[in-house]
């Protein structure tokens, strides 16, 4: 499927970055890991900053995009093709972790939140912006099974072990591409790694 929504020379999400991202860009230190990063949007913003950026995603038809959009922009990314269900990241790795509309069946994401844990050096931070279960009731994007959907509650007991920054649930204006446009309630979430 996404090979497919990937396949025009449409940037179908845009290619300017998640508005989240931009708004707490200034908190997350290098290498930074991009879960589902598509054509490459918020990957090539991350290293228009300075950090070194791996964005991985199911797609090799829009990491090929992500590659030129990078190119076009003069900077470097590094992407993997990588299969986020089973998806094991290296250990202390990474200084961040973002996952940017990211929305995996709720088993899944819990086995790869608890794998992404592991994956972040202490003192690193996990960044999140997804659609919430309210997102059901807008026709502006985003899956259609509640168990793809997000609650600020699971992601809190998810990263029960971090430092929880910034945790809530709101309706904004989502203007990412054709596919992501309009009114949308979203959870937005930062936690950070204990350095104990």
């Amino acid at each position: 499927m996404w090979d497919e929504r990937y396949a025009s020379d449409e940037f179908v999400y845009g290619t300017e970055p998640n508005d989240f991202l931009r708004e707490h860009a200034n908190l997350l230190s290098g290498p930074i890991l991009s879960l589902a990063e598509g054509e490459g949007r918020n990957a090539v913003f991350l290293a228009s900053l300075g950090h070194d950026v791996l964005g991985v995603d199911s797609s090799a038809v829009g990491l090929a995009k992500a590659q030129k959009l990078a190119s076009a922009n003069g900077v470097s990314i590094q992407t993997e093709v990588v299969d986020l269900y089973t998806y094991q990241p290296p250990t202390n790795a990474f200084g961040a972790v973002v996952s940017i509309f990211a929305h995996l069946p709720s088993r899944y994401r819990q086995r790869l939140h608890a794998e992404l844990q592991q994956a972040i050096q202490p003192g690193g931070l996990f960044l999140l912006e997804a659609y919430s279960q309210a997102q059901l009731h807008y026709a502006t994007g985003g899956p259609k099974d509640v168990d793809l959907l997000l609650t600020p509650q699971a992601l809190a007991h998810e990263f029960s072990n971090f430092d929880i920054l910034l945790c809530h649930e709101i309706e904004r204006e989502v203007i990412e591409g054709r596919l992501h446009t309009g009114k949308a309630s979203v959870v937005q979430f930062i936690a950070k790694k204990r350095t104990e």
